[in-house]
């Protein structure tokens, strides 16, 4: 399949947010959602890159690698469920939110193509502007001081990365995105710290301290389906970024052993503490969970910076199910939020009685999160731990370590609202609420898929194996 084929899953959701900026009919979005889900797994036998010519001497380049089909697929599906919830999430300017929602998955997609640096960036800023409005969706002061925060972090972590591809340009052939780096071992210190000026420029998408502070502002005023997006997909964007950075541009062998990989390594490790200890204090169901993401997401951050393959497929695997636990979780809290009001933790005791699916849902991705076994969380956090002992034969505990005590922190703050709504006492007096099928469907497919990815992930794991040994 030629690499023209590419632009089809990029053009699809374009044309169809201005189907629905005239009329968000469920039916038809969630057909062309489906239709989308197909094109992108149909993309993955791409072959080739489609250059388009930009400026004088510089092209976007398009195409479809190991990474790309990943996170397309992984990206497609989490807007579809996502978008199937917001259905009876959402009722006010529907037209608005699937306009500009639609619009931030094609931005989505093309990081996922992009095939060099130039394409990225620019998929990156507009997934930054698209995504804005889903902030700002429900029109109060508060969500517009939410949204101002998420796109002045969001643009000064963009200008760091800026400032890298300023660097690195002239050092390379178009900033073309190659295994093993374009970059071809160039270590001196200006490109290092160009190298730093992007993660931590990504790492602000990501959740990553210093520029973490826009998810616990953003996500509990945005919709609950575009909570979940922001946390479970969006944040991966960072990811996407700081992953081409140091494996695609600069090269793992480049940057292993250098400052730039314990600065990577430090600022990973103490957004995973501080972010499960500010979840663990927090009060507030969805800001509760957007600390939890500032946490979580730095666990693919602290794989990458390993740069080993144990490190790598736990960071990857990590990024997956993390996606989809989180998804699960706004959507869970969303449900709460859309049928009782109830937006605080200790509003929630006796939820499993009058809502036993949605708390049921919330209980088993939760567990997911924390890292029990059977579910799928357990595995990524097995390879982490793994690639840390392979990476740090003398000091590799202290990652495991501090892996250790998140996990401890995530059962603390994702357990006790599980517990209350299930157990609340004999003498609870509750009333049935009924969810939906928009609701339903979602919630039982990603709780699902945390048992199932994490019963049988071996062909996963045989992905990332090989992806990895054509990285490092």
């Amino acid at each position: 399949m030629t690499a023209v084929f590419i632009l089809l899953p990029l053009l699809l959701p374009a044309v169809l947010a201005f189907i629905a900026r005239r009329k968000a009919a469920k039916r038809t979005i969630i057909t062309l959602l489906s239709a989308e889900l197909v094109l992108v797994v149909a993309a993955c036998f791409c072959r080739g890159t489609l250059f388009i010519p930009f400026l004088s001497e510089m092209q976007f380049a398009l195409s479809v690698d190991g990474l790309g089909r990943i996170f397309s697929v992984l990206f497609a599906v989490m807007f579809l469920l996502a978008g199937v919830f917001g259905f009876e999430y959402l009722h006010e300017r529907m037209e608005e939110y699937y306009f500009f929602y639609l619009l931030t998955l094609t931005a989505m997609l093309g990081l996922c193509y992009a095939g060099n640096l130039l394409t990225f960036y620019l998929f990156y800023e507009a997934m930054t502007l698209l995504s804005f409005p889903l902030v700002l969706h429900e029109g109060t002061e508060a969500s517009r001081r939410a949204a101002m925060k998420y796109l002045g972090y969001s643009l000064f972590g963009a200008a760091l990365a800026l400032f890298g591809f300023f660097v690195i340009y002239p050092a390379t052939d178009g900033a073309v995105f190659a295994p093993r780096g374009s970059l071809h071992g160039q270590a001196n210190p200006l490109l290092l710290g160009a190298a730093v000026a992007m993660i931590v420029g990504f790492g602000g998408k990501a959740g990553m301290i210093p520029l973490h502070d826009w998810l616990p502002t953003a996500h509990p005023e945005a919709p609950a389906p575009a909570s979940a997006v922001l946390s479970g997909v969006i944040t991966k964007g960072g990811v996407l970024g700081i992953l081409r950075t140091v494996y695609y541009l600069f090269g793992a062998e480049t940057l292993r052993g250098t400052w730039v990989q314990q600065t990577g390594l430090i600022l990973a490790l103490v957004t995973v503490f501080v972010g499960s200890m500010l979840a663990y204090k927090e009060k507030i169901l969805k800001k509760r969970l957007a600390y939890s993401t500032v946490s979580q997401v730095s666990y693919v951050v602290f794989g990458l910076m390993l740069m080993n393959t144990a490190g790598f497929a736990g960071a990857i695997l990590q990024a997956i199910f993390h996606s989809v636990a989180k998804v699960c979780l706004f959507l869970c809290a969303g449900a709460f939020i859309c049928k009782t009001g109830k937006t605080r933790v200790e509003q929630l005791e006796g939820i499993g009685r009058s809502m036993p699916l949605p708390l049921f849902c919330f209980a088993v991705t939760g567990l997911s999160l924390i890292g029990i076994p059977p579910f799928a969380g357990f595995v990524s956090k097995w390879y982490l731990a793994e690639g840390s002992f392979q990476a740090f034969p003398g000091v590799g505990w202290v990652g495991a370590a501090v892996l250790l005590v998140s996990a401890l922190l995530t059962a603390g703050y994702l357990l006790p609202p599980v517990s209350h709504g299930f157990f609340p006492g004999e003498e609870f007096e509750f009333e049935r609420i009924d969810c939906g099928p928009c609701i339903r469907v979602p919630l039982c497919a990603l709780a699902a898929a945390a048992l199932l990815l994490g019963l049988f992930p071996g062909q996963l794991l045989g992905w990332l194996s090989g992806l990895a040994a054509g990285l490092m």
